[in-house]
């Protein structure tokens, strides 16, 4: 299959994902749309991917794209039925796609924290393998405050309700990151409104807690990617 990946930072890539579909022999073909790069038609593809990014999803003034994005989620996703995975801001996207609504979070969560599965995420397929309470990086200031109609919460965490949901049966999307490599930390910490944030929440002494532990982590940040990435090719039913 080839899958269509919407990314809004040069970085801010699939992650350890990549390996993963490269040998299962799968494609996938990365739009950078904060470099300009145009939404191809979604014909040719058999699976949606909307990853991470700095900027909010509000922000269509200084980032009009952002208008086409949502357009074209709302109709890959809620009229066509297409096969999709959301990352973080491709989370709050596709919420706010299909009729939800995103807001600033009370409590930005930076750092390696814990979620836990609600009963709908601990009896469904695409966490299953996985403990109900596991560790994964986040780096948010913004978080879904209204679900749209339809979506299911399949993790939660004390700051944010909505960590993970599905919607319907083949749209599934997480506000953390599992995707986490060797480098991750490095590179986003380089994007300056991620620098930011870091700085505003934890400050430099939490900013190298914050690498060790995606370090320590490392290892089972693959296995529940990969779990997971298995988790939603059965989902999805694009294997």
């Amino acid at each position: 299959m080839d899958i269509l990946v919407l990314q809004h930072a040069e970085v801010e890539h699939p992650g350890s994902f990549r390996s993963m579909l490269e040998d299962d022999g799968h494609s996938w073909t990365p739009i950078e749309l904060d470099q300009g790069e145009r939404i191809p038609s979604i014909d040719k593809f058999d699976a949606l991917w909307v990853l991470g990014g700095p900027m909010d999803v509000w922000e269509e003034e200084e980032h009009p794209w952002l208008v086409r994005e949502k357009e074209f989620i709302r109709d890959v996703v809620g009229n066509r039925g297409v096969p999709f995975l959301g990352l973080c801001l491709g989370h709050q996207l596709l919420a706010e796609a299909l009729g939800g609504k995103v807001e600033p979070s009370k409590s930005p969560e930076i750092g390696v924290m814990p979620v836990q599965l609600t009963e709908a995420g601990a009896t469904g397929v695409l966490f299953d393998g996985l403990p109900e309470v596991f560790d994964v990086l986040q780096w948010h200031s913004a978080e879904i405050s209204v679900l749209p109609e339809g979506a299911r919460v399949l993790a939660t965490s004390p700051d944010c309700a909505v960590q993970a949901m599905a919607w319907q049966t083949r749209a599934y999307s997480f506000q953390f990151h599992l995707e986490v490599e060797a480098d991750t930390f490095d590179n986003w910490a380089e994007i300056p409104e991620y620098a930011l944030a870091l700085e505003k929440s934890l400050g430099a002494d939490g900013a190298q807690k914050m690498k060790q532990d995606c370090t320590d982590g490392i290892r089972q940040f693959e296995t529940m990617a990969e779990r997971v990435y298995i988790n939603w090719l059965q989902a999805t039913s694009v294997a």
